[in-house]
């Protein structure tokens, strides 16, 4: 297990972990398996050099057949090169769609959902609902690159008006926004949307001192939200939604009783990522009878498994999941005491079909 336990991302490493401890202890549990999963930690760090050399060390001194995790897409990319070069499978916790496009090999198969999925519906409910005038706010790594690319070509795709306002870039480590958000007040009368691609701390940082300013008064906001850590800062944003607990999809509300049995506390995104990356890997172990990545590469690609979601499977072109994904609005929570992690309103749902681009389209050749 390969996660930033220390920096920006930290809480997520925290969660996502929790996912995977959960599901190994399920699968050595279960009689549905006849092998037991061993594991170790490793700190990424949040660096692509301390990911590489984490990953390393995993392979080299620990015997590791199977990684997981990494939040940051640039570290991710990372350890991609690290699993074709040591022939081990490797399930990345990370949403840039090179990952698993131009930058795809035969031992990485994802379960999170990347960010042209999540592109999909959300532009779809914008060119309808909000407009076509964009205004881009985006973490200037991988990930954030991925964001504005995929929601740019969706948009102009969609609309013959649609116009790009300004793309602004900060830090992965920025702290201060103001400069940023006082840009895009300028902007509103130029601007139907914002599109923020971020993440972690980065994004809380960003919702709390928007919300603080009163960005939401003056133009309507198109996130990329985590939910629990921005508080009443995420409250009334509209987000592109990969997962939430409520979801009556699968065996999800399994997962969840599960969860907060082992943790107290309800999982998220990431925890999610983590669990179903464990238990799609134990899958193709047992199916292909053999854990030689060799052996289990071969199984995985088309390989149907019940999961969360229903069922998905890791695409052959690819190797990406195939999850739906929803378009939804962040709400006060009813009920709730002040500070608690907004609910969610979904807008739209596409299916994993409907959400993920073509084949020819994803860029990767394998």
């Amino acid at each position: 297990m390969l996660e930033p336990f220390t920096g920006d991302f930290s809480d997520l490493a925290e969660e996502r972990n929790r996912g995977e401890r959960l599901g190994i202890q399920q699968v050595n549990e279960s009689d549905a398996y006849d092998f037991q999963i061993e594991y170790e930690e490793y700190d990424t760090q949040l660096n692509s050099e301390d990911g590489v050399q984490v990953a390393n060390q995993a392979v080299q001194e620990f015997g590791a057949q199977f990684l997981t995790g990494a939040i940051s897409s640039s570290v991710a990319l990372a350890i991609n090169e690290v699993a074709a070069n040591n022939q081990v499978i490797y399930t990345p916790g990370a949403a840039a769609v090179s990952i698993t496009g131009s930058n795809c090999n035969e031992y990485v198969f994802r379960f999170e959902t990347n960010t042209a999925q999540i592109a999909e519906v959300m532009t779809q409910w914008m060119v309808e609902e909000l407009g076509d005038r964009v205004y881009y706010q985006i973490a200037d790594y991988a990930y954030g690159e991925s964001v504005l690319e995929e929601v740019d070509s969706r948009m102009a795709d969609l609309s013959d008006s649609y116009e790009q306002v300004e793309t602004a870039r900060a830090d992965q480590s920025a702290q201060d926004f103001e400069a940023a958000i006082t840009q895009i007040q300028n902007s509103a009368d130029e601007a139907d949307a914002v599109v923020v691609g971020a993440t972690g701390g980065h994004l809380v940082r960003f919702l709390v001192q928007a919300a603080e300013r009163g960005l939401n008064e003056d133009i309507t906001g198109s996130f990329f939200v985590i939910r629990a850590g921005a508080g009443p800062a995420a409250y009334n944003i509209y987000s592109g939604t990969r997962y939430v607990p409520s979801l009556e999809t699968g065996d999800n509300q399994a997962f969840v009783e599960a969860y907060q049995n082992e943790y107290d506390q309800l999982p998220d995104n990431f925890s999610r990522v983590g669990y179903e990356s464990v238990r799609m890997i134990a899958n193709g172990v047992q199916d292909a009878e053999s854990r030689d990545p060799d052996v289990v590469k071969d199984t995985l690609p088309g390989m149907n498994h019940e999961t969360i979601f229903g069922d998905v499977s890791f695409r052959e072109c690819d190797h990406q999941a195939t999850n739906p994904v929803w378009m939804a609005q962040n709400v006060p929570p009813e009920g709730g005491e002040e500070g608690d992690p907004a609910d969610v309103d979904f807008l739209l749902e596409l299916a994993g079909d409907e959400a993920i681009p073509a084949c020819e389209e994803s860029g990767c050749e394998l």
